[in-house]
């Protein structure tokens, strides 16, 4: 088996360890399994866990850093499913037919109509107005669906964060008595060493 393909079977034996002790990844419809697994694979060679607690903590923050992603992914595609707030808000101060007609705009922008946002993009340039000025008003008419998203991926971060912490007082308060444990065995050894040297001087 070449080195490429045992290095594989080692990360999949992981992959298998993590989701035997934490069960499947908490995705959501649509969300890549791959990525995730990649994701769990990084942060475990980086990590290196030394026993299980270790384990369950880099599962804890996987989790927790797939969070912040999504969370960051959810905020993006909110602002952009819903442009057509600030494509409606932009176009209904300006010159329109009656009847609603930038409402009806707005709702084909939603439906991404390449007509009309063809249209769109020609009257903005024609009033002098770019798309940052669509987007301020977008992110205007959803902000605090926006903030609320912003505090769960800060929650999460925090979390990460705190996670982190933990692994590394257990590896300090692991370290001193591993320290110290070694120590005895090396102190042993060397105590024994000279007893043997001196055992071979007096024998000659």
């Amino acid at each position: 088996m070449s080195e490429k393909k045992a290095a594989k079977s080692s990360t999949d034996n992981d992959l298998k360890s993590f989701s035997a002790l934490v069960g499947p990844p908490p995705l959501l419809e649509g969300e890549d399994r791959r990525d995730y697994n990649e994701l769990l694979a990084r942060v475990s060679e980086a990590v290196k866990p030394a026993d299980i607690f270790e384990e369950m903590w880099v599962s804890d923050i996987v989790s927790l850093t797939w969070d912040i992603s999504r969370w960051r992914r959810l905020k993006e595609n909110l602002i952009t499913a819903s442009t057509d707030r600030g494509v409606l808000a932009v176009l209904s101060p300006m010159p329109a037919e009656p009847g609603g007609e930038a409402y009806w705009v707005a709702k084909d922008w939603a439906a991404r109509c390449p007509d009309t946002i063809k249209e769109v993009k020609e009257r903005l340039a024609s009033a002098d107005i770019s798309m940052d000025i669509v987007i301020a008003l977008t992110v205007a008419a959803k902000i605090a669906e926006i903030e609320r998203i912003e505090r769960l991926a800060m929650n999460a971060e925090m979390r990460r964060n705190a996670t982190l912490r933990e692994i590394e007082r257990h590896r300090a308060t692991f370290g001193k008595p591993l320290r110290s444990a070694t120590d005895e065995v090396v102190d042993a050894e060397f105590e024994q060493g000279e007893v043997q040297q001196i055992a071979n001087k007096k024998a000659a």
